[in-house]
Protein backbone atom coordinates (compact mmCIF):
# COMPACT_ATOMS: atom_id res chain seq x y z
CA UNK A 1 0.00 0.00 0.00
CA UNK A 2 1.24 3.51 -0.82
CA UNK A 3 2.76 5.60 1.99
CA UNK A 4 0.43 8.04 3.72
CA UNK A 5 1.68 11.66 3.55
CA UNK A 6 3.45 12.74 6.76
CA UNK A 7 1.71 16.13 6.83
CA UNK A 8 -1.68 14.44 6.88
CA UNK A 9 -0.54 11.97 9.54
CA UNK A 10 0.55 14.87 11.76
CA UNK A 11 -2.87 16.50 11.41
CA UNK A 12 -4.53 13.27 12.51
CA UNK A 13 -2.18 12.99 15.47
CA UNK A 14 -2.95 16.57 16.48
CA UNK A 15 -6.69 15.84 16.46
CA UNK A 16 -6.07 12.76 18.58
CA UNK A 17 -4.01 14.73 21.12
CA UNK A 18 -6.82 17.31 21.38
CA UNK A 19 -9.34 14.49 21.95
CA UNK A 20 -11.15 15.73 18.85
CA UNK A 21 -10.57 12.82 16.47
CA UNK A 22 -13.79 11.86 14.70
CA UNK A 23 -14.90 8.34 13.78
CA UNK A 24 -18.00 6.94 12.13
CA UNK A 25 -20.32 5.55 14.84
CA UNK A 26 -21.82 2.08 14.82
CA UNK A 27 -25.65 1.92 14.78
CA UNK A 28 -27.10 1.42 18.25
CA UNK A 29 -30.57 0.70 19.56
CA UNK A 30 -30.87 3.73 21.84
CA UNK A 31 -33.63 6.22 22.55
CA UNK A 32 -33.23 8.84 19.85
CA UNK A 33 -32.21 12.31 20.99
CA UNK A 34 -29.71 12.94 18.19
CA UNK A 35 -31.27 12.50 14.74
CA UNK A 36 -32.81 15.27 12.63
CA UNK A 37 -35.94 13.17 12.04
CA UNK A 38 -38.01 15.67 14.02
CA UNK A 39 -41.44 14.44 12.86
CA UNK A 40 -40.61 10.74 12.51
CA UNK A 41 -41.11 10.82 8.75
CA UNK A 42 -37.96 8.80 8.03
CA UNK A 43 -39.66 5.84 9.72
CA UNK A 44 -43.06 6.01 7.96
CA UNK A 45 -43.34 2.88 5.81
CA UNK A 46 -46.44 4.20 4.02
CA UNK A 47 -44.30 6.72 2.17
CA UNK A 48 -42.61 3.87 0.29
CA UNK A 49 -45.97 2.67 -0.99
CA UNK A 50 -47.03 6.19 -1.98
CA UNK A 51 -43.70 6.76 -3.73
CA UNK A 52 -44.11 3.55 -5.73
CA UNK A 53 -47.58 4.67 -6.82
CA UNK A 54 -46.21 8.04 -7.95
CA UNK A 55 -43.48 6.35 -10.01
CA UNK A 56 -46.11 4.29 -11.82
CA UNK A 57 -48.37 7.31 -12.31
CA UNK A 58 -45.56 9.30 -13.92
CA UNK A 59 -44.13 6.29 -15.75
CA UNK A 60 -40.58 6.78 -14.47
CA UNK A 61 -39.86 3.23 -13.36
CA UNK A 62 -36.07 3.31 -13.40
CA UNK A 63 -33.44 3.07 -10.68
CA UNK A 64 -31.37 6.15 -11.46
CA UNK A 65 -31.64 9.52 -13.17
CA UNK A 66 -28.99 8.42 -15.74
CA UNK A 67 -27.29 11.80 -15.97
CA UNK A 68 -27.17 15.40 -14.80
CA UNK A 69 -30.32 17.51 -14.96
CA UNK A 70 -28.96 19.39 -17.99
CA UNK A 71 -28.44 16.12 -19.87
CA UNK A 72 -30.78 13.17 -19.29
CA UNK A 73 -31.61 13.38 -15.59
CA UNK A 74 -34.37 16.01 -15.53
CA UNK A 75 -37.19 13.46 -15.34
CA UNK A 76 -40.86 14.47 -15.04
CA UNK A 77 -41.01 14.30 -11.25
CA UNK A 78 -38.66 17.29 -11.00
CA UNK A 79 -41.24 19.66 -12.43
CA UNK A 80 -43.97 18.11 -10.27
CA UNK A 81 -41.89 18.60 -7.10
CA UNK A 82 -40.56 22.07 -7.92
CA UNK A 83 -44.02 23.37 -8.84
CA UNK A 84 -45.35 21.97 -5.55
CA UNK A 85 -42.50 23.48 -3.51
CA UNK A 86 -42.98 26.92 -5.05
CA UNK A 87 -46.69 26.84 -4.24
CA UNK A 88 -46.39 25.29 -0.77
CA UNK A 89 -43.56 27.55 0.40
CA UNK A 90 -45.08 30.60 -1.31
CA UNK A 91 -42.19 31.32 -3.63
CA UNK A 92 -41.99 32.36 -7.27
CA UNK A 93 -39.83 29.31 -8.05
CA UNK A 94 -37.92 26.39 -6.59
CA UNK A 95 -34.80 24.60 -7.76
CA UNK A 96 -33.98 21.16 -6.30
CA UNK A 97 -30.39 20.21 -5.44
CA UNK A 98 -29.00 16.83 -4.36
CA UNK A 99 -28.41 17.96 -0.75
CA UNK A 100 -28.37 20.99 1.50
CA UNK A 101 -24.58 21.06 1.15
CA UNK A 102 -24.86 21.09 -2.65
CA UNK A 103 -27.49 23.84 -2.54
CA UNK A 104 -25.38 26.08 -0.33
CA UNK A 105 -22.07 25.65 -2.14
CA UNK A 106 -23.85 26.04 -5.48
CA UNK A 107 -25.61 29.22 -4.43
CA UNK A 108 -22.85 30.97 -2.50
CA UNK A 109 -20.06 30.09 -4.92
CA UNK A 110 -21.95 31.50 -7.91
CA UNK A 111 -24.32 34.30 -6.83
CA UNK A 112 -22.13 36.84 -4.96
CA UNK A 113 -19.67 38.23 -7.54
CA UNK A 114 -16.15 39.58 -7.37
CA UNK A 115 -16.32 42.92 -5.58
CA UNK A 116 -19.58 42.03 -3.81
CA UNK A 117 -19.78 41.79 -0.02
CA UNK A 118 -21.21 38.91 2.01
CA UNK A 119 -21.99 39.41 5.71
CA UNK A 120 -22.77 36.19 7.54
CA UNK A 121 -23.73 35.25 11.08
CA UNK A 122 -20.68 33.94 12.94
CA UNK A 123 -22.50 30.64 13.67
CA UNK A 124 -23.60 30.02 10.08
CA UNK A 125 -23.43 26.42 8.80
CA UNK A 126 -20.16 25.03 7.42
CA UNK A 127 -21.70 24.43 3.98
CA UNK A 128 -22.41 28.15 3.60
CA UNK A 129 -18.87 29.03 4.69
CA UNK A 130 -17.50 26.56 2.15
CA UNK A 131 -19.66 28.02 -0.62
CA UNK A 132 -18.52 31.54 0.19
CA UNK A 133 -14.87 30.41 0.14
CA UNK A 134 -15.37 28.91 -3.32
CA UNK A 135 -16.70 32.21 -4.67
CA UNK A 136 -15.00 35.52 -5.45
CA UNK A 137 -16.86 37.90 -3.13
CA UNK A 138 -15.37 39.33 0.04
CA UNK A 139 -16.96 37.94 3.20
CA UNK A 140 -17.22 39.18 6.78
CA UNK A 141 -18.88 37.69 9.85
CA UNK A 142 -21.05 39.52 12.38
CA UNK A 143 -22.02 38.67 15.96
CA UNK A 144 -24.57 35.92 16.38
CA UNK A 145 -28.11 37.27 15.80
CA UNK A 146 -26.69 40.75 16.41
CA UNK A 147 -28.17 43.34 14.06
CA UNK A 148 -26.20 46.19 15.61
CA UNK A 149 -22.93 44.39 15.00
CA UNK A 150 -24.05 43.74 11.40
CA UNK A 151 -24.72 47.45 10.93
CA UNK A 152 -21.32 48.38 12.31
CA UNK A 153 -19.58 45.76 10.15
CA UNK A 154 -21.25 46.99 6.98
CA UNK A 155 -20.53 50.63 7.80
CA UNK A 156 -16.88 49.86 8.53
CA UNK A 157 -16.36 47.92 5.30
CA UNK A 158 -18.29 50.33 3.09
CA UNK A 159 -15.98 53.14 4.23
CA UNK A 160 -13.16 51.30 2.45
CA UNK A 161 -15.02 50.62 -0.84
CA UNK A 162 -16.50 52.61 -3.71
CA UNK A 163 -20.03 51.81 -2.46
CA UNK A 164 -21.02 49.99 -5.67
CA UNK A 165 -20.92 46.45 -4.26
CA UNK A 166 -24.00 44.26 -3.99
CA UNK A 167 -24.43 43.30 -0.34
CA UNK A 168 -25.72 39.91 0.81
CA UNK A 169 -26.74 39.25 4.42
CA UNK A 170 -26.84 35.59 5.42
CA UNK A 171 -28.47 33.95 8.44
CA UNK A 172 -30.46 30.87 9.48
CA UNK A 173 -34.02 30.58 10.72
CA UNK A 174 -32.96 27.99 13.32
CA UNK A 175 -29.28 27.56 14.11
CA UNK A 176 -28.21 23.94 14.17
CA UNK A 177 -25.78 24.22 17.08
CA UNK A 178 -27.69 26.63 19.35
CA UNK A 179 -31.30 26.00 18.34
CA UNK A 180 -32.13 29.71 18.49
CA UNK A 181 -33.48 32.11 15.85
CA UNK A 182 -32.80 35.69 14.74
CA UNK A 183 -35.51 38.34 14.51
CA UNK A 184 -35.97 37.90 10.78
CA UNK A 185 -38.45 40.76 10.42
CA UNK A 186 -35.95 43.21 11.89
CA UNK A 187 -33.15 41.89 9.69
CA UNK A 188 -35.38 42.09 6.62
CA UNK A 189 -36.50 45.65 7.34
CA UNK A 190 -32.87 46.68 7.63
CA UNK A 191 -31.98 44.97 4.34
CA UNK A 192 -34.97 46.47 2.50
CA UNK A 193 -34.15 49.95 3.78
CA UNK A 194 -30.65 49.77 2.29
CA UNK A 195 -31.24 47.60 -0.77
CA UNK A 196 -29.35 44.58 0.60
CA UNK A 197 -30.18 40.93 -0.23
CA UNK A 198 -31.28 38.71 2.68
CA UNK A 199 -30.66 34.96 2.42
CA UNK A 200 -32.09 32.54 5.00
CA UNK A 201 -31.12 28.90 5.47
CA UNK A 202 -34.31 27.17 6.63
CA UNK A 203 -32.85 23.68 7.12
CA UNK A 204 -34.05 23.17 10.71
CA UNK A 205 -37.35 25.01 10.23
CA UNK A 206 -38.53 23.31 7.04
CA UNK A 207 -41.71 21.32 7.66
CA UNK A 208 -42.00 22.48 11.28
CA UNK A 209 -42.43 26.24 11.52
CA UNK A 210 -44.96 28.37 9.67
CA UNK A 211 -47.71 25.73 9.76
CA UNK A 212 -45.36 23.11 8.34
CA UNK A 213 -43.68 25.38 5.81
CA UNK A 214 -40.76 27.41 7.19
CA UNK A 215 -40.13 30.41 9.43
CA UNK A 216 -40.08 32.98 6.60
CA UNK A 217 -43.52 31.77 5.46
CA UNK A 218 -44.76 31.80 9.04
CA UNK A 219 -43.77 35.45 9.34
CA UNK A 220 -45.32 36.33 5.99
CA UNK A 221 -42.12 37.90 4.63
CA UNK A 222 -41.56 35.64 1.61
CA UNK A 223 -41.62 38.44 -0.94
CA UNK A 224 -38.84 40.40 0.77
CA UNK A 225 -36.30 37.59 1.15
CA UNK A 226 -33.90 37.17 -1.77
CA UNK A 227 -33.45 33.42 -1.29
CA UNK A 228 -34.33 30.60 1.09
CA UNK A 229 -32.62 27.21 1.31
CA UNK A 230 -34.95 24.42 2.43
CA UNK A 231 -33.92 20.82 3.04
CA UNK A 232 -35.66 17.45 2.97
CA UNK A 233 -33.21 15.48 5.10
CA UNK A 234 -34.50 16.63 8.46
CA UNK A 235 -38.24 17.03 9.27
CA UNK A 236 -39.20 15.60 5.86
CA UNK A 237 -37.25 12.42 6.56
CA UNK A 238 -35.74 12.23 3.08
CA UNK A 239 -32.74 13.61 1.18
CA UNK A 240 -32.11 16.67 -0.95
CA UNK A 241 -32.76 20.41 -0.80
CA UNK A 242 -34.07 23.35 -2.80
CA UNK A 243 -33.36 27.03 -3.30
CA UNK A 244 -36.49 29.19 -3.22
CA UNK A 245 -36.48 32.57 -4.95
CA UNK A 246 -37.38 34.43 -8.12
CA UNK A 247 -37.66 32.77 -11.52
CA UNK A 248 -34.63 34.80 -12.61
CA UNK A 249 -32.59 33.42 -9.70
CA UNK A 250 -33.58 29.89 -10.73
CA UNK A 251 -32.50 30.56 -14.32
CA UNK A 252 -29.19 31.95 -13.07
CA UNK A 253 -28.47 28.93 -10.85
CA UNK A 254 -29.27 26.50 -13.66
CA UNK A 255 -26.57 28.25 -15.69
CA UNK A 256 -23.91 28.90 -13.06
CA UNK A 257 -24.34 26.66 -9.96
CA UNK A 258 -21.69 24.03 -10.55
CA UNK A 259 -22.99 21.66 -7.86
CA UNK A 260 -26.21 21.41 -9.90
CA UNK A 261 -24.69 21.35 -13.37
CA UNK A 262 -21.93 18.80 -12.87
CA UNK A 263 -23.58 16.03 -10.85
CA UNK A 264 -25.96 13.17 -11.56
CA UNK A 265 -29.55 14.13 -10.75
CA UNK A 266 -31.54 12.60 -7.90
CA UNK A 267 -33.28 9.32 -8.69
CA UNK A 268 -37.00 9.29 -9.51
CA UNK A 269 -37.63 7.32 -6.32
CA UNK A 270 -36.01 10.04 -4.19
CA UNK A 271 -38.28 12.73 -5.64
CA UNK A 272 -41.34 10.50 -5.31
CA UNK A 273 -40.47 9.92 -1.66
CA UNK A 274 -40.09 13.68 -1.04
CA UNK A 275 -43.47 14.33 -2.67
CA UNK A 276 -45.07 11.60 -0.54
CA UNK A 277 -43.69 13.19 2.63
CA UNK A 278 -44.97 16.63 1.61
CA UNK A 279 -48.42 15.28 0.77
CA UNK A 280 -48.63 13.75 4.24
CA UNK A 281 -47.25 16.93 5.83
CA UNK A 282 -49.84 19.08 4.07
CA UNK A 283 -52.85 16.89 4.88
CA UNK A 284 -52.03 15.21 8.20
CA UNK A 285 -48.74 16.58 9.51
CA UNK A 286 -50.41 18.78 12.13
CA UNK A 287 -50.53 15.81 14.51
CA UNK A 288 -46.75 15.30 14.46
CA UNK A 289 -46.04 19.04 14.61
CA UNK A 290 -48.35 19.47 17.61
CA UNK A 291 -46.75 16.56 19.44
CA UNK A 292 -43.29 17.97 18.74
CA UNK A 293 -44.28 21.32 20.22
CA UNK A 294 -45.69 19.59 23.29
CA UNK A 295 -42.40 17.73 23.75
CA UNK A 296 -40.39 20.95 23.40
CA UNK A 297 -42.46 22.61 26.15
CA UNK A 298 -42.22 19.51 28.37
CA UNK A 299 -38.43 19.34 27.88
CA UNK A 300 -37.97 23.00 28.80
CA UNK A 301 -40.13 22.67 31.90
CA UNK A 302 -38.25 19.56 33.03
CA UNK A 303 -34.93 21.41 32.57
CA UNK A 304 -36.19 24.12 34.93
CA UNK A 305 -37.44 21.63 37.52
CA UNK A 306 -34.03 19.94 37.58
CA UNK A 307 -32.23 23.31 37.91
CA UNK A 308 -30.34 22.80 34.68
CA UNK A 309 -31.62 25.86 32.82
CA UNK A 310 -28.57 28.05 33.46
CA UNK A 311 -26.37 25.72 31.41
CA UNK A 312 -28.81 25.38 28.48
CA UNK A 313 -28.90 27.79 25.55
CA UNK A 314 -32.36 29.38 25.30
CA UNK A 315 -34.31 27.76 22.47
CA UNK A 316 -37.91 27.28 21.36
CA UNK A 317 -36.96 24.90 18.55
CA UNK A 318 -36.40 21.14 18.54
CA UNK A 319 -32.68 21.66 19.27
CA UNK A 320 -31.54 22.15 22.88
CA UNK A 321 -27.91 22.37 23.92
CA UNK A 322 -26.20 22.21 27.29
CA UNK A 323 -22.76 23.81 27.47
CA UNK A 324 -20.14 21.57 29.10
CA UNK A 325 -16.64 22.86 28.21
CA UNK A 326 -13.75 20.56 27.27
CA UNK A 327 -13.88 17.79 24.70
CA UNK A 328 -12.85 15.03 27.07
CA UNK A 329 -15.50 15.91 29.67
CA UNK A 330 -18.38 16.31 27.22
CA UNK A 331 -17.52 13.07 25.40
CA UNK A 332 -17.55 11.19 28.70
CA UNK A 333 -20.96 12.59 29.67
CA UNK A 334 -22.33 11.61 26.26
CA UNK A 335 -20.85 8.12 26.57
CA UNK A 336 -22.45 7.64 29.99
CA UNK A 337 -25.83 8.83 28.73
CA UNK A 338 -25.58 6.27 25.95
CA UNK A 339 -24.81 3.58 28.53
CA UNK A 340 -28.08 4.60 30.19
CA UNK A 341 -29.85 4.07 26.85
CA UNK A 342 -30.11 7.66 25.59
CA UNK A 343 -28.54 8.69 22.29
CA UNK A 344 -27.40 12.23 23.10
CA UNK A 345 -24.41 13.40 21.09
CA UNK A 346 -21.45 15.48 22.23
CA UNK A 347 -20.61 18.40 19.94
CA UNK A 348 -16.90 19.03 20.35
CA UNK A 349 -14.42 21.63 19.14
CA UNK A 350 -13.50 22.44 16.40
CA UNK A 351 -17.13 21.93 15.26
CA UNK A 352 -17.97 24.56 17.89
CA UNK A 353 -15.67 27.09 19.53
CA UNK A 354 -13.28 25.83 22.19
CA UNK A 355 -14.98 26.34 25.53
CA UNK A 356 -18.44 26.07 23.91
CA UNK A 357 -18.57 22.28 23.65
CA UNK A 358 -22.05 20.98 24.34
CA UNK A 359 -24.54 18.15 24.64
CA UNK A 360 -27.05 18.47 21.81
CA UNK A 361 -30.58 17.18 22.41
CA UNK A 362 -32.73 16.82 19.27
CA UNK A 363 -36.39 16.39 20.17
CA UNK A 364 -38.93 14.51 18.09
CA UNK A 365 -42.66 14.02 17.85
CA UNK A 366 -42.20 10.37 18.86
CA UNK A 367 -40.24 10.98 22.08
CA UNK A 368 -42.35 10.22 25.17
CA UNK A 369 -42.54 12.15 28.42
CA UNK A 370 -40.93 9.16 30.13
CA UNK A 371 -37.99 9.20 27.70
CA UNK A 372 -37.45 12.95 28.09
CA UNK A 373 -37.66 12.77 31.87
CA UNK A 374 -35.33 9.78 31.93
CA UNK A 375 -32.68 11.43 29.77
CA UNK A 376 -32.65 14.65 31.78
CA UNK A 377 -32.69 12.85 35.13
CA UNK A 378 -29.76 10.73 33.97
CA UNK A 379 -27.93 13.90 32.92
CA UNK A 380 -28.59 15.49 36.30
CA UNK A 381 -27.13 12.47 38.08
CA UNK A 382 -24.05 12.44 35.86
CA UNK A 383 -23.07 16.07 36.32
CA UNK A 384 -23.97 16.22 40.03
Amino acid sequence: MANFPKKLQRKLEKRKQENALRALPEPQRLIDFSSNDYLGFAKKKEFSIQAANLLEEFDVLKNGASGSRLLTGNHRLYKKLEDFLASYHRSASALVFNSGYDANIGFFSSVPQRGDLVFYDELIHASIRDGIKMGNANAFKFGHNNLEDLKLSIERILNTTDGKSEIYVVTESVFSMDGDSPDLKVFLNFCKEHGYHLIVDEAHATGIMGNGRDLVSGLGIEDGVFARIITFGKALGNHGAAVLGSSTLKKYLVNFARSLIYTTALSPHTLASILSAYQYLELRGINERSKLQENILFFKEKVKVLNLANDFIESDSAIHCMIIPENEKIKQVSKNLQKDGFDVKAIISPTVKKGRERLRFCLHSYNTDKEISGALSSLKNLIG
